[in-house]
């Protein structure tokens, strides 16, 4: 029977990529395309329905500051969305930052998300960053605790008093 510290720690996966971030194995580099080509296409036709939505706003001859107020708060959305989003895959949360209160933005602003995923693609698999760390951190310290003692502890020297030498 085999106790929790004699197991090496396991790598989380990531959505889509399940464990091969780890090695990139198993059409890793493919998948990271393949992936960011269609988060691109996604938003892609995410503006398309936007400026769609917008067209059926000028359409309907809404008032004029009414058309400013929702390119703006588009705009302002996807930004935030944007950023929060890379920032997100490459930078641990702070702690008691809570996620809730921003789905609003991220939802007005997906087109943003679509972007941070596509661009952050192709550099590596979202969030494979912060899973590296914490699974190298995970395995450095398992090691540590798993490697056994070199030599007798018995036969080390020790110091008997302040400056003086066993006898």
């Amino acid at each position: 029977m085999s106790t929790p510290l004699a197991q090496r720690p396991q790598p989380d996966p990531i959505r889509f990529y399940g464990t091969s971030w780890v090695d990139h194995s198993r059409g890793y580099g493919a998948r990271r395309f393949v992936l960011g080509l269609g988060a691109s296409l996604l938003a892609a036709l995410g503006v398309l329905a936007l400026k769609l939505g917008y067209s059926s706003l000028t359409l309907s001859q809404g008032a004029a500051w009414l058309r400013v107020l929702v390119i703006v708060a588009f705009a302002g959305c996807t930004a935030v969305a944007f950023t929060r989003a890379l920032n997100g895959w490459t930078r641990p949360r702070p702690a008691g930052e809570d996620e809730a209160a921003f789905r609003s933005i991220k939802i007005i602003g997906f087109v943003g998300i679509l972007l941070a995923y596509a661009l952050r693609s192709a550099v590596e698999a979202p969030g494979e960053k912060l899973r590296r760390m914490d699974y190298e951190a995970a395995v450095t310290q398992w090691e540590r605790l798993t490697t056994k003692r070199s030599g007798n502890p018995s036969r080390k020297r020790g110091r008997a008093g302040a400056g003086g030498k066993r006898r």
